[in-house]
């Protein structure tokens, strides 16, 4: 799809006084719906705006007008500039640009930001709400002078920045962080089946008698013996 005019109705307004242009050809090139067209022609569509010369603003040459007017079927097209303009380089370096009537939003930001994600680097709440190292630290050791007024909200939810930047920076803060030792997080409570599970019978004790007894059963045999000597010696 080919790019059209700067201003499409205010161009096609324009056409529409000064060419014999039909309808669908001005439609075309301004991107229009013939009707929207044809209600400019009848005075009933953008009434009240002013014409804007698509030869002046470069848009269109008057040979490819002229061009257009002879054959009904021919269709316009933008003028290419010559003049190349350079490409503007996104940069992301510095803080993120705030509208002003958003910036008194940011310290609420910046608390939401410290309670929920205390994960997250000076520098990446930097990016997200485009705020200041100082600002930070500020509403973290509670010396911002609002910060008794403060309350805590969601910079997504006011437009600082997008739920997509929002989870990056949040998931690239679990990446760098260590993963937690298991002895430092102390002992963990047992599950409730175990815990409410109630206690098994001591079984009974079905060991084999020991050293114990047999040393019992010898003594005891040897008294018998002992008291049937005494026995004989008294009979003689």
């Amino acid at each position: 799809m080919s790019q059209g005019p700067l201003m499409p109705k205010a161009t096609a307004v324009w056409l529409v006084e000064n060419t014999s242009l039909a309808f669908e050809q001005i439609a075309d090139f301004c991107k229009l719906h013939p009707l929207e067209v044809k209600g400019i022609a009848d005075g009933e569509v953008a009434a009240g705006i002013k014409g804007l010369d698509p030869i002046t603003t470069g848009q269109l040459t008057r040979d490819e007008i002229e061009k257009a007017q002879k054959s009904p079927s021919y269709r316009l097209k933008v003028a290419v500039s010559k003049v190349k303009l350079p490409e503007v380089k996104r940069t992301t370096k510095g803080p993120r640009y705030t509208p002003l009537s958003r910036r008194q939003d940011r310290p609420n930001a910046i608390l939401w930001l410290l309670r929920n994600h205390p994960e997250l680097k000076d520098a990446q709440i930097i990016r997200l709400v485009g705020t200041t190292k100082s600002t930070i630290q500020q509403i973290r050791e509670r010396t911002h002078w609002n910060s008794s007024s403060l309350q805590p909200m969601d910079p997504v939810t006011l437009g600082l920045c997008t739920q997509i930047d929002l989870d990056f920076e949040v998931q690239r803060a679990a990446k760098d962080r260590p993963a937690a030792v298991a002895g430092e997080a102390g002992a963990s409570l047992l599950p409730a089946e175990v815990s409410t599970a109630e206690a098994e019978p001591e079984l009974e004790d079905h060991r084999p008698a020991g050293r114990e007894e047999r040393l019992d059963a010898d003594s005891v045999f040897a008294k018998l013996k002992g008291m049937r000597r005494t026995d004989e010696d008294d009979e003689d």
